[in-house]
């Protein structure tokens, strides 16, 4: 069951990712939150073509993805949860909660330090916010998340049917909150309790700094509340908010050659927590 897991991982990922994306879109299209400030296809082949060089350089450059680790952990007994016997759905369920964690504490890492703000920032400079937003990280990030990835995997040695959980949760939930979705105002709150919804996560883009550095969360919103990062609604309101940063207003920063050098301009700005704090 692993290997069959690990063979077929690709495509089981990539079939989420086109379901969800529709989905998403289409969403976006009968019930938007906001008007759109730039055009659709100048944001769209950038945010895209993205996506396809991410996967390029994982692909290429990491000689071993998560799940495909999961399975050598579990055969050579690495990690926490191959050293105690749990039934295999607590397994799971613990595997999938740790690993969001630490994606939670390292999207505040890449707010905190400043070389990582610079590679991260290019997910912030978009100048509006959908569906495509949720797959806008530059391949620099990408790499360093996936390596995080791998460490995590060998020290909690999770099941590769967790890491697949994980993995799709990850990329589903991320295109959802990053959604141009109106919800019910009191779907949202309910909804929130469980999961990261758009409202909540939009204010995480602001251009305010002190929102831009809240609501941290991807799949649960439980690590904001727990942590002191959680900030309920932006301070202008979801309409009136802007969306991107100050330091990256011009449209032609939207193209997919200029996202790529995005983190070589310019200084570090005034986002960043530890820019903050001095």
């Amino acid at each position: 069951m692993p290997d069959f897991i690990a063979a077929n991982e690709p495509a089981i990922r990539l079939g989420f990712f086109v379901g969800i994306f529709a989905v998403v879109a289409l969403w976006e299209l009968a019930a938007p939150r906001r008007a759109p400030s730039q055009p659709r296809w100048l944001r769209w082949y950038a945010n895209i073509g993205i996506v396809a060089l991410n996967t390029v350089a994982v692909r290429l450059l990491v000689p071993m993805v998560p799940v495909a680790l999961a399975v050598l952990a579990e055969e050579r007994g690495w990690g926490v949860l191959n050293l105690v016997a749990l039934p295999f759905w607590l397994e799971v369920l613990i595997a999938v909660v740790v690993l969001d964690l630490v994606i939670y504490l390292q999207h505040v890492m890449v707010h905190a330090v400043p070389v990582l703000w610079r590679l991260h920032r290019m997910h912030h400079a978009d100048l509006d916010f959908d569906v495509t937003t949720g797959a806008r990280f530059h391949p620099f990030e990408i790499l360093f998340s996936v390596g995080l990835k791998l460490a995590t995997v060998i020290v909690i040695g999770p099941a590769a049917l967790a890491v697949v959980i994980f993995e799709v949760l990850l990329n589903g939930t991320s295109m959802f909150n990053h959604g141009n979705l109106r919800l019910p105002a009191g779907f949202d709150r309910v909804l929130r309790l469980v999961v990261v919804t758009p409202d909540m996560h939009r204010v995480h883009h602001s251009d305010i700094a002190a929102e831009t550095n809240s609501n941290f969360g991807f799949n649960f919103p439980w690590w904001d509340r727990l942590f002191g990062t959680y900030r309920a609604q932006p301070e202008l309101g979801h309409e009136a908010m802007t969306i991107g940063l100050d330091s990256f207003r011009d449209p032609a920063e939207l193209h997919l050659h200029n996202l790529l050098l995005q983190p070589f301009k310019g200084g570090q700005g005034d986002y960043s927590i530890n820019r903050r704090s001095r």
